[in-house]
């Protein structure tokens, strides 16, 4: 862990430990402001923030996708029988990951982790906006961007690792896409300390540290792989503004459901903000707007609800180790177009 990334727990656990007297008492004097929508006590912290913490699991968004299917129209709900529907699929894919459980194989089941625990989504998109709940169109400066957005799900050459995306290279999902669900490790855990919320990703084990304190943001020309997050409550809604991105990772990277396949390209000037809203001791209503207008003709919003989940267990993430994907990547390029593996003519052609 880096000392940027380091620094901030060192901040953390000094304030826990300061917090003590004072905290319980700001907790009295601000608790009682926080209520969920029916009126009962939202949980504050002990030093008097609203509390989000827990492990927030989204694999119940798999037969969600990211993108309305066109016959829905600007519906965005199911019908009973086509929530049905759902369930099935999910129910189905449950088996086929438990059947390899007991037959004590593994195969492509085990790609696609089990949601036994919770049910479908009603939702027709992850996409409330547009209305139409499809992604807005690419601008022409976007259209010009796709070719430098390279991954191994949209090349067949390959020449170095920057004809791989970041996800391929184990660097990072980014954002938008680290908060929409994959087959696996769709595992959010929301940790607090005074004056910072931590968003924990099981995907490449990232952790997301956003300062409440009232910090400005970062120089601009200081970019980042996952931008830099600054966070405010507005009531009981953590709001998240994350800016300040290297501009190097797709917007909508390949395997999430009804998303596209690696033409979505982004700019430093990404913008993204996000609100969290506990509804209920075991509910957040996730929100999420995307801005880039030079990419993208209009920004868009995702909505979806997080379950509490406290008996999902992060598994490891081990990427590296042992990887040799991207040099076989290249080595059999260079093989297929008559080089050796360093890129030199090959005797045998």
């Amino acid at each position: 862990m880096n000392e940027r990334i380091l620094a901030p727990w060192l901040l953390a656990g000094a304030a826990f430990a300061v917090c003590g007297a004072w905290g319980t008492a700001v907790a009295d004097e601000r608790g009682t402001a926080y209520t969920y929508p029916d009126g009962s006590p939202h949980p504050v912290t002990p030093w008097g923030d609203p509390d989000l913490q827990g492990m927030w699991p989204i694999m119940h968004l798999f037969s969600t996708p990211l993108q309305r299917p066109p016959q829905y129209g600007e519906r965005r709900y199911l019908t009973d029988e086509e929530w049905e529907e759902a369930q099935a699929r999910m129910r189905a894919r449950d088996e086929r990951y438990y059947q390899e459980i007991q037959n004590n194989r593994m195969g492509m089941g085990h790609w696609a982790e089990a949601t036994v625990r919770t049910p479908a989504t009603r939702l027709t998109s992850l996409i409330s906006y547009p209305p139409d709940g499809r992604l807005p169109a690419l601008t022409p400066r976007g259209e010009e961007l796709v070719p430098l957005f390279k991954s191994d799900d949209t090349r067949t050459v390959f020449d170095s690792p920057e004809d791989f995306d970041a996800w391929d290279r184990c660097i990072t999902r980014g954002l938008p896409s680290s908060m929409l669900p994959y087959n696996y490790n769709n595992g959010i855990r929301i940790m607090q300390a005074p004056g910072y919320v931590i968003i924990l990703l099981e995907m490449i084990h990232e952790a997301r540290i956003v300062p409440i304190d009232g910090r400005p943001a970062l120089d601009p020309e200081i970019k980042q792989w996952m931008g830099e997050s600054r966070g405010y409550w507005d009531g009981a809604t953590l709001v998240v503004e994350t800016t300040n991105f290297n501009g190097k990772v797709g917007m909508v990277i390949v395997g999430i459901p009804g998303g596209r396949r690696g033409d979505t390209p982004t700019t430093p000037g990404l913008k993204i903000t996000e609100r969290f809203t506990r509804v209920s001791d075991t509910e957040i209503d996730y929100e999420m707007t995307v801005e880039d207008l030079e990419v993208m003709t209009d920004k868009w919003t995702v909505n979806y609800p997080m379950y509490l989940d406290p008996e999902y267990k992060f598994f490891e993430y081990a990427c590296h180790e042992g990887n040799t994907a991207v040099r076989n990547f290249i080595e059999t390029s260079r093989y297929e177009r008559g080089l050796t593996p360093a890129g030199l003519p090959r005797e045998d052609r």
